[in-house]
Formats: structure tokens, C-alpha cells, sequence
């Protein structure tokens, strides 16, 4: 039985993600910080689940975790980095408490999970990293600077395992989603209000879809991932007319009172 290991499995895209990974025949080992939630993730997904409580943007506690890991399930095949937080905000009203916590998830509890395993994989010359990412890496809004910055740090971490992985057997993949019928909005506060209206053109993505698309990522690995089709269209133009589709976005976009 191959294993998956999902951060960020406590609710939304990870949770359902763990479900369609354990449908595949995973085993699927949930990381984040709260057992309750874990927990009840792992009853819903069923008896292939296991529950790792873990901070994974501490570095120290990631190292503890993968000898836990290794010890008691083996090496995962698979690496789902899902762990993420962040509110949409301009530069001067973001403390730089709030930016460090942004930078710790997604960028830095995807980058000590995948050191903690890396060798493993490219022992066994084989294993996919799937990197959970935002529109704000490829194309940043107004209102978003420390969320954004944070989402091409998570960029920047897959570009370069692309250059470091090639001919290794191990593959980096970088699945961005457009907006998604999850918990988010209701924890940040103001991040619909400033969402641009070009978004709306957008289809709202569930999490069950967003898990379904992972689960097929771990067995058919892609370098970049787009979903919906509306958002890999505005892919498409932003590289052809980069200033284009930036001036879209702010014409729309949230405004400096």
C-alpha cells in the first residue's frame, strides 16, 4: 500500500484530498496541529487513515515527526503540502508578526516536510510533491502583499525542485486553484470584499473537487496544474500579456482609502 502524507488535513482541500488519496488505495497519514480535527477527518476516511499531530512549520518538530513517520507507517510516496494561512492586506497594515506567519504556512512547512523526506524518495527514485497553491503566485492582486509573497515563496520552492529533480524519479507538482468553497473566507475577514471582480468570471471550486484533482496529481503527475478552466485561461494570457492581465487587476481590484 503506498502512503500519502497530507499537511493541512484538519478541513477543507486537505481533508478531502486524504478521502480521494485513501478511495486510490493510499494509505494516507494527516498532519496539522489540532487532534480533534484530525481525528474526525480519520473517521470519516476510515481505517487507512493515521493521525500525526504536528506544527510543520517548526522545523524541529518536522525532523521528530519523520522518524515517527518512518518508524511506524515507512517513507511517503506521495507529499501533499496543503498546510496554509494568510490574510489579504496592504503592506502597512500587515505587522511583521503577521508576515512571518504567513511565510511559516505554506512556504515553510512545505519546505521541512519535504527536506524531512527527500532523501528517502531520492533513495527509492521515486515519490510526488504536490504544492497547494494561489492565483497570488502566478499573478498577484491589490490588498495581498504578504499573502502573495508568501505564495511565490511556495512557487519559488517547486521551480527549483523541478531544476534539482530532474532525472531523479521524484517530481514536484504545483496545483493552483482559483476560488474554493472552503473555511477561508469565513476566517479571514475582508478577503471576499477584496477579492477583484475579474474573479467572478471564475468558477467557485468545492474542496471535493480541489481533493479529487490531488488524489489524480499523485498518480499522474503534472509540473503545473491549473484549475478551473477560467483561471488556466487568465494562465495563458498573463504570459502573453503580463501587463494586461496586472492592470485587470487592479482595475478591479481593492482600492488604497
Amino acid at each position: 500500500m503506498k502512503i500519502a502524507l497530507i499537511t493541512g488535513a484538519s478541513s477543507g482541500i486537505g481533508a478531502d484530498a486524504a478521502r480521494h488519496l485513501s478511495d486510490r488505495g493510499f494509505r494516507v497519514i494527516l498532519v496539522a496541529r489540532r487532534r480533534a480535527e484530525l481525528e474526525s477527518v480519520a473517521n470519516g476516511v476510515g481505517g487507512s487513515a493515521a493521525v500525526e499531530v504536528c506544527d510543520a512549520a517548526s522545523g524541529e518538530d518536522v525532523l521528530t515527526l519523520a522518524e515517527r513517520v518512518r518508524r511506524n507507517y515507512g517513507s511517503p510516496d506521495v507529499i501533499v503540502n496543503c498546510a496554509g494561512a494568510g490574510q489579504w492586506k496592504l503592506i502597512e497594515d500587515t505587522t511583521p508578526v503577521e508576515a512571518l506567519f504567513m511565510m511559516q504556512a505554506p512556504y515553510l512547512a512545505a519546505f521541512n516536510i519535504t527536506h524531512a523526506f527527500m532523501r528517502d524518495m531520492l533513495a527509492r527514485r521515486s515519490g510526488v510533491i504536490i504544492h497547494v497553491n494561489s492565483p497570488a503566485s502566478i499573478f498577484p492582486w491589490p490588498s495581498s502583499v504578504g499573502y502573495a509573497a508568501a505564495r511565490w515563496a511556495l512557487r519559488g520552492l517547486h521551480e527549483s525542485l523541478c531544476q534539482d529533480l530532474s532525472g531523479t524519479g521524484v517530481r514536484s507538482c504545483n496545483v493552483v486553484f482559483g476560488r474554493v468553497n472552503s473555511p477561508y473566507y469565513e476566517h479571514n475577514p475582508g478577503a471576499a470584499e477584496n477579492m477583484p471582480r475579474i474573479a467572478n468570471t471564475i468558477r467557485t471550486l468545492s474542496t471535493d473537487e480541489c481533493g479529487r484533482i490531488i488524489a489524480r496529481l499523485a498518480e499522474r503527475p503534472r509540473r503545473d496544474s491549473l484549475h478551473p478552466f477560467m483561471l488556466r485561461l487568465y494562465g495563458w494570457s498573463y504570459r502573453l500579456a503580463p501587463a494586461l492581465v496586472l492592470w485587470l487587476l487592479r482595475l478591479t481590484g481593492a482600492k488604497r482609502r
